[in-house]
């Protein structure tokens, strides 16, 4: 008597609130006949819900527009939209927007073999309806126990952002200078006009990002990167 093998068992989709490993959620996902932005934070699966126009696709635009100019000029650096990041086994994030620094010019994040993001990137942005959301509260907690070094939240329904770097193990508001600009501290040269951001006023965004790629702080940075890479080369 011939039997034919067994169909392996199917897997059940993902659902708000399913407590998993990331290599069950990984299993899980990949399975899904559509894919969704949904993220493992603290070994619980959260799925977004639809994304609004002027509450989230735009606010998500102009944030890569400003951060699109200064990877464009910046060796070593790597802008990603809606990547996934593995943290650690209870945190899989799918953050905005992230710029990182290559691991080969010293950066703390990675690249698996399967293409996917490994360990913190210096820098993640999220773009979130209110200060009620999961963005700054367990995610928050997740990206500073994780290292992010700098974390960027646009509240788009309160018109405000947060922008906190860590320092001690501990998340700290980054101060707007006399100018309204907030300058990253790990990456030199990437200013924000925000008031400007929050407002629409994308030329001004892009103008003061201009002025960030031309001090002499960037100037430096962008050598030394070039150095490095020119010595792995």
């Amino acid at each position: 008597m011939v039997t034919s093998p067994k169909s392996p068992p199917s897997l059940p989709p993902l659902e708000n609130g399913d407590r998993l490993t990331r290599a069950e959620f990984e299993q899980r996902y990949q399975a899904m006949p559509q894919h969704k932005k949904v993220e493992l934070i603290k070994g619980r699966v959260l799925i977004a819900s639809l994304v609004r126009a002027r509450r989230h696709g735009k606010p998500h635009s102009a944030v890569m527009t400003w951060l699109g100019r200064y990877w464009q000029a910046t060796p070593g650096g790597e802008l990603m939209d809606n990547p996934t990041v593995r943290l650690d086994n209870d945190n899989e994030p799918q953050p905005d927007a992230c710029l990182r620094i290559e691991a080969e010019v010293g950066g703390q994040s990675r690249i698996s073999e399967d293409d996917y993001i490994e360990g913190a990137p210096e820098l993640i942005v999220e773009i979130t309806a209110s200060s009620a959301s999961y963005d700054l509260h367990d995610k928050k907690q997740v990206y500073r126990r994780s290292g992010v070094q700098e974390y960027l939240v646009w509240r788009a329904l309160n018109h405000a952002s947060d922008w906190f770097m860590l320092q001690n193990g501990t998340y700290v508001d980054q101060p707007v200078d006399a100018d309204g600009i907030l300058r990253s501290q790990v990456f030199p040269g990437l200013w924000l006009a925000v008031n400007d951001l929050l407002a629409g006023n994308l030329a001004e965004v892009v103008s003061a990002s201009e002025r960030g790629l031309e001090s002499s702080d960037y100037r430096a940075f962008q050598r030394s990167l070039s150095a490095k890479l020119s010595q792995g080369a």
